[in-house]
């Protein structure tokens, strides 16, 4: 798992459990998806994981706030989600709220993001 250190800078200023969930989940991301790339955007306030630079070859995100924090799928609402953890109203994306340190380990994220992983493959 690279270490960028923008990246855990920006995600350690945030109020617990935020930066400690965000490293959790940073790690699954490593893991699920071989290769991803991840891109800090400042100016919206999250941590991109993708494939190139393209809306199109984005994965995931991870959203923080000091109320908690969210794994947001760029095009979310394609994706199967029999544990119906899928959450928002828009016409692409799609996110998870993130409760607990079992929730990043549960086999529920982990599928998501293998099928975050498929749909990009059938995209590009």
């Amino acid at each position: 798992m690279p270490e960028d250190k923008k990246s855990i800078g920006f995600l350690a200023q945030y109020p617990e459990p935020v930066p400690e969930y965000a490293l959790q989940l940073r790690e699954v991301i490593f893991k699920i998806l071989p290769g991803i790339t991840e891109q800090l955007d400042l100016p919206a306030k999250m941590v991109a994981y993708c494939y190139g630079q393209k809306y199109a070859e984005m994965i995931c995100t991870i959203i923080p706030s000091k109320k908690g924090l969210k794994l947001g799928f760029s095009y979310g609402v394609d994706l199967p989600d029999p544990e119906h953890l899928l959450e928002g109203t828009g016409k692409i994306s799609r996110y998870v709220e993130i409760r607990s340190a079992q929730q990043i380990k549960s086999p529920a994220i982990r599928n998501l993001l293998k099928e975050g992983l498929k749909a990009y493959k059938k995209r590009v």
